[in-house]
């Protein structure tokens, strides 16, 4: 990240004990909701939501995550400490990192664009938005 960067440009997040901590400059490329069956059971709930932010523009500023494997070419990042998921890693979607959007200190700030996975989504879950649903993730 560039030391031209004013505070307003910063965006924070941090996990549950605050050991892990990140912050990144400028927009996300990217919000979207994840209903896959992996990223459910890592995180223990019906669905999460991801923002995608390019390499290069951001850090770890505490403790750097723990990295568990879920499969071949996926990392799934999470506090050592406390537990708390902090980030997603795939080799499919190279030069990018996706971070939980409710470890952000501010999350009401972001704007989901879209439900990736969707036809994974558990039956009893009722979506009432009009964000685009897209079977597989987002094209």
């Amino acid at each position: 990240m560039g030391e031209d960067r004013t505070p307003e440009d910063i965006t924070r997040g941090r996990c549950l004990c605050g050991a892990v901590r990140f912050e990144y400059a400028g927009r996300p490329r990217w919000v979207i909701h994840c209903h896959c069956e992996s990223c459910r059971r890592q995180c223990s709930a019906p669905f999460t939501t991801f923002v995608g932010v390019k390499d290069g523009r951001w850090r770890w500023t505490g403790a750097e995550p723990a990295v568990y494997g879920s499969s071949t070419g996926v990392e799934r990042l999470f506090c050592g400490r406390c537990g708390t998921p902090m980030a997603y890693r795939a080799d499919h979607w190279p030069g990018e990192i996706h971070l939980y959007a409710a470890a952000h200190e501010d999350p009401d700030a972001l704007t989901p664009q879209a439900h990736v996975y969707h036809a994974e989504k558990l039956a009893w879950l009722h979506l009432a938005d009009d964000l685009p649903r897209h079977d597989g993730p987002a094209a």
